[in-house]
């Protein structure tokens, strides 16, 4: 199979290693990619994302079997839709069923009408009528930017002043602020659960926790993912099934519904507490840092099942996991998520990698011949063993390897389930 991969991030790069080991592949293309994707795959950087019609053309010229697309914004930009109609197959939803994150209030109204576990919610699009409904209710409150935000357009607020300034902050997130969620405040333990489906049947992936604040002990500003590990103990066998029987199952079933086949991944972050789950959030696409850890769990061709999804058909197929733990710590530029320095000189990636790290790329350049940061996320550090406690120490003695001015981590990954 000839096969284009859309996207250039850490989540790409654990796609592009995966798909690489595939008997399947044979042509490999990226766009745009980055420095670690170049090693599987021929980066093609003049073509934007966003372009649709550029990318149908490119995938026709080069005889694409299967494009997969990496990031939501093309997703919910209706590139799968174009490249159907190029008579192109393409891994990922269409832009009506990418809605389920591009509009978390068209996520959170399915949820309500078909009794899908979730949080109470508000929806404002007056700032005024945001800020009385929080007086309404006190603190602590989740403030949410309805559009894409790059994982950031989410505020949990503390206390009655932060709640009140959040509504104000969403203007900071553009298009997507204009329409403001408020939803009550859950407790309890957040898993992450990534499934594969063709529209009908569900393929769950293995569960991995993901780690969104900033800082040691969840504290700190949402980013876009500091870390992750798998499995997650949380979602012990009992909630795996309720996961795919309550939230898993019904979501895809509630879209049909509504007339919408959804394929491709679908990534329900979740809240579990006393044995129950209920929905945070859904994503349209794998998540990244968690998909890093499950990946590198995973021991069924990735391709293959993608292929299958695509096609409409997993009807026959199971994946087949390692026993192993895995986990990823996330590498940032300093500052991040808010401003930070780039084109900073990263050294030390070649010696984590002889330690048995697996390195993915998030946020990283070649200039004039060097290694450099270009993102707020740098890299992600990833790293199996046979036990969690094992691949913890593993991962930050590699971590400790590599150096850029100002890097910043977590040093706290997979600590509550040790």
């Amino acid at each position: 199979m000839n096969v284009l991969l859309i996207g250039n991030g850490g989540r790409e790069h654990a796609l592009a290693w995966k798909i690489a080991q595939s008997p399947l592949l044979e042509k490999f293309f990226a766009i745009p990619g980055n420095p670690g994707i170049k090693n599987f795959a021929e980066c093609v950087g003049n073509i934007s994302i966003s372009d649709n019609a550029a990318l149908v053309n490119f995938a026709k010229e080069k005889n694409i079997d299967l494009v997969v697309v990496g990031p939501e914004a093309p997703l919910v930009n209706g590139l799968v839709d174009a490249l159907n109609a190029a008579g192109i197959k393409a891994f990922g939803p269409k832009k009506v069923a990418a809605q389920i994150e591009g509009s978390k209030i068209f996520a959170k109204c399915l949820m309500k009408k078909y009794g899908i576990p979730t949080a109470d919610f508000g929806i404002f699009y007056n700032p005024e009528d945001a800020r009385n409904f929080i007086r309404q209710k006190g603190a602590p409150i989740v403030i949410k930017a309805d559009g894409l935000a790059a994982g950031k357009g989410v505020i949990v607020a503390q206390n009655l002043d932060e709640a009140l300034n959040a509504v104000n902050e969403m203007r900071n997130f553009g298009d997507a602020g204009n329409k403001i969620l408020v939803e009550e405040f859950m407790n309890g333990e957040e898993a992450s659960v990534l499934a594969l489906t063709d529209g009908e049947k569900i393929l769950p992936l293995i569960a991995a926790q993901d780690h969104k604040r900033v800082d040691d002990g969840d504290k700190g500003l949402n980013t876009g993912g500091m870390g992750a590990y798998a499995p997650a103990p949380i979602v012990d066998e009992k909630i795996a099934a309720q996961v795919t029987e309550k939230i898993l199952k019904p979501t895809i079933a509630a879209l049909k519904a509504e007339g919408i086949t959804y394929r491709g991944c679908l990534y329900a972050g979740l809240m579990i507490q006393n044995g129950e789950a209920k929905v945070v959030e859904f994503n349209c696409r794998f998540g990244d840092p968690e998909i890093q850890v499950v990946l590198s769990l995973m021991e069924s061709d990735l391709l293959d099942l993608m292929n299958a999804c695509a096609e409409g058909d997993l009807s026959d197929k199971k994946i087949s996991w390692s026993k192993e733990s895995a986990v990823c710590v996330i590498m940032a530029s300093g500052g991040y998520p808010k401003a930070y320095k780039k084109n900073l000189p990263i050294d030390g990636v070649i010696k984590a990698e002889s330690l048995g790290a697996k390195i993915f790329h998030a946020g990283t350049k070649i200039k004039d011949g060097e290694l450099v940061t270009s993102g707020g996320r740098v890299l992600g550090v990833t790293v199996k063993a046979p036990t969690l406690r094992e691949a913890v120490d593993k991962v930050y003695k590699c971590v400790e390897v590599i150096h850029f001015d100002n890097a910043h981590y977590r040093k706290d990954i997979a600590a509550r389930a040790l």
